[in-house]
């Protein structure tokens, strides 16, 4: 996915939090949605990762070092 399309998302689940936060949504709901963002970044995170390291290595390689990296942040 597109890494700007990705941030759109996740200031859009932000928005949404603040919202239930300003409405008194219940507690569990608000924690739900906060790990949901939680994931949503750590998505982003492996995905701005793997692009900036796939420029050094050949493109044949690309595929093995993104999981790698997928691996290693998931630790």
């Amino acid at each position: 996915m597109d890494t700007a399309k990705r941030m759109n998302r996740l200031i859009g689940q932000l928005k949404g939090i603040q919202r239930m936060i300003e409405t008194k949504r219940d507690c569990s709901e608000v924690l739900q949605q906060i790990s949901a963002v939680k994931k949503a970044i750590d998505g982003l995170s492996r995905e701005i990762l793997v692009s900036d390291i796939c420029q050094y290595v050949p493109s044949k390689d690309a595929k093995k070092v993104g999981e790698m990296v997928g691996r290693a942040i998931n630790l």
